[in-house]
């Protein structure tokens, strides 16, 4: 179960700008309106009062959940699909997997290009949507730290945006290391371990009306490296795009929001709003990390 009080976390984003300010990025006048805001925050009995529990939600319970309106406008897609589809417009055309392929996003996009697409996911709801999406595809039922796909059948593989809902990455990237041929490439986008650290965790509503966040980790830029060099994937690029300056931003004449908690399956962004020169600052870093690997010519390279 999670406890998410408000206030910890306005407090958190408070904090994260005291630190830049700290190390000369904001003035004086900065950090006094920061504690003062800090002030106005503990003050605040409507925000004690605001605190939810929350249960932590598996991922095919929570895509479950999810898939309906998985779709719908999404800034990370925003931020991921300009890179990756850069890289992998570069590369030769051949089998690909887009390895927990959700709603067949990538593999809408990857049958376009004209490769032979596989689709795996551990969600029936988003392989049953990702089916309808790419009727060519061939969409498989299974787990990434196991994908039911032969040793060296796929020339690329994409994975985007799944990795942080498991709990490490090494079985996960020898898995993609065992599928692909050799001289194969591995494209990997994925929430950045900052963005995890600020809440970038979705959230779902059970039947009962309960709320949840999927089982979310964070995984730093060295756990990537640790999983991949060993299993003979080589680094042919990283980029970490940042978060995009109107998420950041806020209209001149906007209103005090201050205390308007709004509904929770709009936490944390809603909770952002209410200290937005805090939430510039905090904000100002990595959305997304993205991954070009590449597969030796064998395991033991």
């Amino acid at each position: 179960m999670i406890y998410e009080d408000p206030r910890a976390y306005l407090l958190g984003l408070e904090g994260i700008a005291l630190l830049r300010a700290f190390t000369g990025e904001y003035d004086r006048d900065f950090v006094a309106a920061r504690i003062a805001e800090i002030r106005r925050v503990l003050a605040d009995e409507a925000l004690a009062d605001a605190a939810v529990e929350v249960e932590r939600v598996d991922t095919v319970t929570g895509y479950r959940l999810w898939s309906a309106t998985y779709d719908r406008p999404n800034s990370a897609f925003d931020i991921d699909e300009p890179v990756v589809k850069e890289i992998v417009d570069a590369l030769p055309v051949g089998v690909a997997l887009d390895a927990a392929c959700g709603t067949g996003r990538y593999a809408e996009f990857l049958a376009g290009r004209g490769h032979r697409v596989i689709g795996v996911d551990g969600s029936p709801d988003m392989l049953a949507r990702a089916r309808t999406r790419v009727p060519r595809g061939e969409f498989l039922l299974g787990d990434l730290r196991q994908l039911p796909v032969a040793d060296a059948a796929v020339d690329l593989v994409v994975c985007a945006l799944a990795l942080t809902h498991i709990p490490t990455l090494k079985p996960a990237l020898a898995e993609f290391a065992r599928v692909l041929r050799p001289g194969g490439h591995l494209v990997i986008a994925d929430m950045h371990p900052e963005r995890v650290a600020q809440g970038a965790i979705p959230s779902v509503r059970g039947a009962d009306g309960r709320p949840g966040r999927l089982s979310s980790y964070r995984h730093l830029i060295g756990d990537y490296l640790r999983a991949a060099l060993p299993v003979g994937l080589h680094v042919r690029r990283c980029e970490e795009p940042p978060v995009p300056t109107n998420e950041r931003s806020q209209p001149a004449d906007r209103t005090d929001t201050f205390g308007e908690v709004g509904p929770w399956e709009l936490w944390p962004w809603c909770l952002a709003d209410m200290v937005p020169e805090a939430t510039r600052a905090a904000s100002a870093g990595p959305a997304l990390v993205i991954w070009h690997f590449q597969l030796g010519a064998s395991t033991a390279e």
